[in-house]
């Protein structure tokens, strides 16, 4: 018997108030019927009748989301923010240092796929609680590992893994499902500036924590406690909306979805989520990079100008260069973010590849800042943080953009596997490795250089001018992104209104007579 008590509890509503409501002609907040093959966009009155939630209810939701969006990015960053003493403490050098980094990024890769196909089938709300609830365990776990176990400091960063992986492949998905249009843009644009302005505040918390408790330690401290709020918030906030009723139209049947492996063709032979996933690799090579070994370049760089005592083994490494760099960060990211969703809302009125090319903008327009502050910064660290602050302000323009484009370009129940993989192409060919490659990078060339402050600061100086080449890199997968864009998008509002259904291989489906005619269906359904 079909009916909710059949289904399984995590894929139930939260409230029957939460399920859609059927829009009437005639009524208000009804959609007016748009021409064939146009997506509807309904107004605030539809809105709340498809999702069940009002606008400020909706708000509120995007509120939570971006809280707990920021937290995440705060978490990752604390470590950067306090890498030179952690570096003291466990008496480990560059290379070491970047594997910090790595394994987390590594098992939030694995892990993201996991929570991608669960995000598409069950209740979003649930997978988020239970993730960041382990999530804040282990990260204060991690605060008390002794300095004989560096080996049990990166286990406990994996599994940090655990809870961004369940957060970051479901949130913006749960954004699609409650905004449509522009109002969507805007949302996304919002949920993203958590992520400059969460990695800014990590490095402020991490250096002024660890100054005012005189141990890192209680560095790592601080983001567990604000994880429980999250958990809470989330259980008494969150809703969780239809999948893709905001966008189909209101004679079209409901999405289903469809297997895992029919999801992976679809988004490999769709060209623009590919081309702007590995766009957005380079962004997060570059990203990871420099959130792990600025700030130590940094402070480097003013040893060797004689402006800062170098950081001796046994000392704790006085600098503001963590507290800067954080600041830098979250002024770039609210202003390179608000930037790129501007100017691309206003090209996209008279060229709809405007969001591609506008990622490709700002990456092909980063590389050469970054590397002249690098350039610079054996003569004047103004200077390179000047450079520092526009390269970072292009960079950031991507983040909401490239969310946009995915979700444009890809099914609502495809969505969260997606983002899932895009996570795991941006992250294996990305931040995954990128710090420890700059460390080891670095730890080469000092081998062969008499040991000094200024090999030191040369080494990560040489290493971290790989970043600007990479970045180039990543524009032109953006420019390729600008090729395809129309017509994916198309596409996937053509599937999305019930006017483009979508096939399977012939071997995943057979034809059965059904009431005089032809009908396809899975074999798996069939009983032979």
């Amino acid at each position: 018997m079909a009916g909710s008590d059949t289904a399984p509890f995590l894929s139930q509503a939260d409230d029957p108030d939460d399920r859609p409501v059927p829009s009437t002609p005639g009524l208000p907040g009804s959609m007016a019927n748009p021409k064939s093959g146009e997506p509807e966009v309904p107004d605030r009155e539809g809105l709340q009748r498809i999702t069940g939630l009002s606008p400020g209810h909706s708000a509120l939701i995007v509120a939570v989301l971006c809280y707990i969006n920021l937290l995440n990015y705060m978490d990752r960053f604390t470590v950067a923010g306090v890498l030179p003493d952690i570096e003291q403490f466990f008496n480990i050098g560059d290379s070491s240092s970047g594997l910090i980094q790595t394994v987390f990024i590594s098992s939030y890769m694995v892990l993201a796929p996991v929570f991608g196909y669960l995000g598409d089938r069950y209740n979003r709300k649930y997978l988020m609680c239970g993730g960041i609830a382990f999530w804040s365990l282990v990260t204060l776990g991690s605060s008390f590992i002794p300095r004989e176990r560096f080996w049990l400091l990166l286990l406990t960063r994996g599994l940090v893994g655990v809870g961004e992986a369940s957060y970051s492949t479901i949130a913006p998905t749960l954004i699609a499902d409650l905004f449509v249009a522009d109002q969507r843009s805007r949302m996304l644009s919002v949920f993203y500036f958590a992520i400059p302005v969460g990695s800014g505040l990590g490095y402020i918390a991490g250096s002024k924590v660890k100054d005012v408790a005189g141990d890192w330690h209680w560095a790592l401290r601080v983001t567990p406690g604000l994880g429980v709020v999250a958990v809470l918030l989330l259980f008494l906030v969150v809703r969780e909306p239809p999948r893709g009723a905001v966008e189909r139209r209101s004679d079209s049947p409901p999405l289903s979805p469809t297997s895992w492996w029919a999801d992976l063709r679809a988004l490999a032979r769709n060209p623009s989520f590919v081309l702007s996933s590995l766009g957005f690799t380079a962004v997060a090579f570059v990203t990871g990079s420099l959130a792990l070994w600025a700030p130590a370049f940094l402070l480097r760089s003013r040893v060797v100008l004689g402006e800062t005592p170098p950081c001796l083994p046994g000392d704790s490494c006085s600098s503001s260069d963590s507290l800067i760099f954080g600041l830098i960060t979250c002024l770039t990211g609210i202003l390179g973010v608000g930037l790129g969703v501007e100017i691309s809302r206003r090209l996209r009125r008279s060229n709809p590849r405007a969001d591609p090319l506008v990622c490709a903008a700002g990456l092909l327009g980063s590389a050469p800042f970054l590397f002249l502050s690098l350039t610079c910064a054996r003569g004047s660290i103004v200077a390179t943080y000047i450079f520092i602050f526009i390269g970072e302000t292009l960079l950031s323009m991507n983040w909401a953009i490239v969310a946009d484009i995915l979700l444009y370009v890809v099914i609502p129940t495809r969505r969260s596997t997606a983002e899932a993989f895009q996570i795991v192409l941006s992250h294996l060919l990305g931040d995954a490795g990128s710090p420890y490659l700059i460390g080891l990078i670095s730890d080469r060339l000092r081998r062969g250089w008499p040991p000094s402050f200024l090999s030191e600061f040369r080494a990560l100086q040489f290493s971290l001018m790989l970043c600007a080449f990479v970045g180039a890199l990543g524009g032109a997968a953006f420019l390729g992104t600008a090729i395809f864009i129309e017509g994916d998008r198309h596409r996937a509002q053509l599937h999305v209104q019930g006017l483009l259904p979508e096939a399977g291989p012939a071997d995943d489906q057979i034809v059965v007579p059904q009431r005089g005619r032809s009908t396809r269906v899975p074999v798996s359904s069939v009983l032979i």
